[in-house]
């Protein structure tokens, strides 16, 4: 990173123009001499933005804290910028970091989104998918919101597999506060990531840009819970404008967090009803039924280790209500 660099994701313009003098210049010290001589052709007013970001005491106040806080940089075209970023015109020329971003680049990468209330329902569904393909490796990213996201993430460290979380706030902004330990879980085995500058707070109008991120990233888009506003259907409109499948978890048709996932499947997404149906969507074929069946035994035994009231219970309840008396029964029968 240089300064150059830093001048130029500072500037208040599009993403698409700034990167378009990217990839015409190479460098961001050629459009800054260039911008600065007059003799690159803008209007006025996009010069006047390029000429007042150029700031050096701000700038050179940005370095010093990414270096105090141990921040990383990467600029679009190095080696560990994501791959599945550049497909792309809108995205930031630098990403601030912490973590390990290279893995972004190894692995398939899958986006997990949902409702930040959500149901019972939605955080079982989300356990279960995440848990099924930490068998296969892949990567999974998501915002690292309350609700969903949160066990998204919970779940892929608790499996020791790779996750990322996209920042709506400076990387250096725990937001919100109470994923805190979170955080600092992910960037010791995974990667927190975010466009905006250190010091940038959480404020509702970064969310929304900070979505085609966590879509963008991604080969497949799973959505889990939404409402009907919920800015969970933002990242769905993005994955669609960017070419991506979504998948949808079905809801029951009570629930105010399925009325945005059931909309989403009348207009045409994916409906996950396995394991498989998402393993087919990012090229990965399902361990053959010897291979299947002897994990789900060996996970089986362990449960039942841990005692055998511990497991009956664990078959018996499900997210449909049941009676005490019911489950009773039920064990005494067993």
């Amino acid at each position: 990173m240089s300064i150059y660099d830093l001048w130029l994701q500072r500037v208040n313009v599009s993403n698409r123009i700034k990167l378009e003098l990217f990839k015409k210049f190479k460098k961001s010290e050629e459009i800054w001499y260039y911008c600065m001589s007059r003799e690159l052709p803008m209007n006025e007013n996009a010069r006047k933005k390029f000429i007042s970001a150029w700031e050096k005491d701000k700038l050179y106040e940005i370095i010093e804290k990414i270096n105090k806080s141990n921040i990383n940089t990467v600029v679009y075209g190095e080696k560990n910028y994501p791959k599945s970023l550049e497909n792309y015109s809108d995205v930031p020329i630098m990403l601030f970091y912490k973590g390990k971003i290279e893995r972004l680049n190894d692995n398939i990468c899958v986006s997990i989104v949902g409702a930040r209330n959500n149901s019972f329902y939605g955080e079982q569904a989300t356990k279960y998918i995440v848990k099924e393909l930490s068998k296969y490796h892949v990567n999974i990213i998501s915002g690292m919101a309350r609700g969903i996201d949160s066990i998204a993430h919970l779940t892929t460290l608790k499996n020791n597999e790779y996750t990322c979380g996209i920042l709506g706030s400076g990387i250096d902004v725990i937001y919100p506060k109470e994923n805190e330990k979170l955080y600092y879980s992910i960037i010791e085995n995974g990667c927190i990531m975010s466009e905006f500058l250190p010091g940038t707070k959480p404020y509702s109008y970064n969310f929304p840009i900070r979505n085609r991120i966590i879509s963008a990233l991604a080969a497949l888009l799973i959505v889990v819970e939404a409402g009907e506003k919920s800015g969970t259907l933002i990242t769905a409109n993005y994955a669609l404008e960017q070419g991506k499948n979504i998948i949808v978890v079905p809801g029951t048709i009570f629930s105010e967090q399925s009325k945005g996932t059931n909309k989403l499947i009348r207009d045409g997404a994916y409906v996950f009803t396995e394991i498989s149906d998402v393993l087919d969507l990012i090229g990965l074929e399902l361990y053959n039924k010897k291979q299947y069946n002897k994990i789900c035994s060996n996970e089986y035994n362990n449960d039942k280790n841990k005692g055998d009231i511990h497991s009956m219970l664990y078959r018996l309840i499900c997210d449909s209500p049941i009676h005490i008396d019911d489950i009773k029964k039920d064990v005494m029968l067993t």
